[in-house]
């Protein structure tokens, strides 16, 4: 389908036409945004949090200790040089000796959920684990940021979101503080 339509607005005179190869669900599953009311319930993607820090394997812990007590998180990401989540720092991580890398004391492979996946089934779980959060990434492993199971309940009863998705002129959009 997404050829031919590629193609018909082409040949309607439309001149930035793209054909996204992956299909709908791979967008979706990317956190990218969609229009239309077929479905009102609530995503991941509404209560992700994009702002978690991250680093790369090889920074020293007292580096990553010094960042994170400034910006007031307890947790980091470490993601290889494409952003792919390839573990997370703790605060007992942190406790660590300074001169020992992320690599050394992550949590290798950590728990990480969709941005199209259905907000209420996934706070259940969370509840029923005593997850206070959880990472959300691409299809492909991809970072794009933290759900707080908190954050996410306050959503689900109502509350808005802190972050929502922004369109901005030459990229595929982003996400920003709500205003």
């Amino acid at each position: 389908m997404s050829p031919r339509a590629a193609c018909r607005l082409e040949q309607l005179g439309f001149t930035s036409v793209y054909d996204y190869v992956d299909g709908i669900a791979d967008w979706k599953a990317s956190g990218l945004p969609t229009e239309g009311t077929t479905d009102q319930e609530q995503r991941v993607a509404n209560a992700t949090r994009p702002d978690i820090p991250t680093c790369p394997p090889d920074e020293p812990i007292d580096e990553v200790r010094t960042r994170l007590s400034a910006a007031g998180w307890e947790v980091c990401v470490v993601v290889d040089c494409d952003g792919v989540v390839i573990g997370r720092l703790h605060q007992i991580a942190m406790e660590t000796d300074g001169e020992l890398t992320a690599e050394q004391v992550m949590e290798p492979g950590p728990t990480t959920v969709r941005p199209d996946g259905l907000l209420q089934p996934l706070v259940d779980r969370m509840d029923h684990r005593d997850t206070p959060d959880v990472l959300v990434t691409t299809p492909q492993g991809t970072l794009i940021g933290v759900l707080f199971r908190d954050e996410a309940k306050r959503l689900l009863a109502g509350e808005s979101p802190q972050q929502i998705w922004r369109d901005c002129d030459g990229c595929p959009g982003r996400w920003a503080a709500t205003t």
